[in-house]
């Protein structure tokens, strides 16, 4: 005896049924692997930031000796360094790194007018230290925002978008300082 026409249905409902779930199931779960690859590149942004900031009261400090009626560019440091450790999020940290990176230039400037603060290895050694550290967060920052695109394209598009409501999107890490976008000025005297 053959199957009859209504079990044939039935089965042919059941393998549409099933290629259906393992469908979503393959959505969601690249839709996870996409969230934790954003979030991993966001831990590594973190990484170089904390850096970045361990290194600024160490600068501040080597710069004090030589520049102590300059308090007003070092406490500005010290401010911008401290708003940067207590953002939150890719947004948050973006706008307050901006400023305490317009700040540090400002410090670096403010070395320009003391030789021997010029010429000082402890000082010299955290600057370089800081301009490596600059370039992680150069490297992991881009990472972040490819992550954070994928992640957000994969949760935005059709039929993902169908179950990504539980999937919040991911900010971008963005420079909102105008004068962190600027060009540096070079000046050969």
């Amino acid at each position: 005896m053959g199957l009859g026409i209504g079990e044939l249905a039935i089965g042919a409902a059941i393998v549409v049924v099933a290629i259906a779930a393992i469908y979503f199931i393959a959505i969601y779960n690249n839709l996870v692997r996409q969230r934790n690859e954003a979030r991993n590149a966001w831990a590594q942004i973190d990484v170089q930031l904390r850096r970045r900031h361990d290194l600024i009261p160490n600068l501040v400090e080597s710069v004090k000796g030589y520049a102590t009626h300059e308090k007003s560019t070092l406490d500005a440091v010290v401010q911008a360094r401290n708003a940067a450790l207590s953002a939150k999020g890719p947004a948050a940290s973006g706008e307050a790194e901006g400023l305490l990176g317009a700040a540090l230039g400002k410090l670096f400037a403010l070395a320009e007018a003391y030789p021997d603060l010029k010429a000082n290895q402890n000082f010299l050694a955290l600057q370089e230290e800081l301009a490596s550290t600059e370039n992680k967060i150069g490297f992991a920052r881009q990472y972040y925002n490819d992550a954070a695109t994928r992640y957000n394209n994969a949760r935005e598009v059709f039929p993902a978008n169908l179950i990504a409501g539980s999937f919040e999107p991911a900010e971008l890490f963005e420079i909102t300082v105008a004068a962190q976008r600027e060009a540096p000025q070079v000046k050969l005297s």
